[in-house]
């Protein structure tokens, strides 16, 4: 698995390639998808989990058509900082897909993205923006995805170049 620091991942990408940014749930797996200038981060789609393989072809198939050279997970931390149940189903996730050689690159780059508290943010925004509550369960876990990987593409700005 080749998992790295954030600050590595736009050193690793080809030219015009992307981030895929993913926001794990135990139901659905949001996915959003970075500009290849790695400034700005979109909704792209959900998964709605069945089984691994399956779902696994579902998220390779979005890295090949979006041509992304590199994924950025949500890692849900507790408020203390620690790592609870949630944390690890996302990284056995992401191990899994590398154990099993789901993804289409074997050694894609995978960095985790503290995302304390992003569904609650994106929920409230919704709720602000007035938008019904059955909709927002359509596009909650595509723009937590969305969330996730923009605070990532904001960090990069600032962070050294490795």
């Amino acid at each position: 698995m080749s998992v790295r620091n954030l600050s590595e991942l736009p050193a690793l990408l080809r030219k015009n390639q992307c981030l895929i940014g993913l926001d794990y749930g135990s139901k659905v797996i949001g996915v959003a998808v970075s500009d290849p200038g790695l400034i700005v981060a979109s909704p792209l789609g959900s998964i709605e989990r069945k089984k691994f393989q399956t779902d696994a072809a579902l998220l390779a198939k979005m890295i090949v058509e979006r041509n992304a050279g590199g994924l950025v997970v949500g890692l849900p931390k507790n408020m203390d900082g620690s790592e609870g149940p949630t944390a690890q189903a996302a990284r056995t996730f992401i191990s899994n897909l590398f154990r099993k050689k789901a993804l289409p690159d074997p050694d894609m780059p995978v960095a985790f993205w503290d995302e304390r508290l992003s569904t609650a943010a994106v929920e409230r925004f919704l709720v602000a923006d007035d938008m019904s509550r059955k909709r927002r369960d359509v596009v909650i876990d595509k723009a937590a995805a969305a969330y996730i990987l923009q605070g990532a593409l904001d960090a990069l700005k600032y962070m050294p170049v490795e």
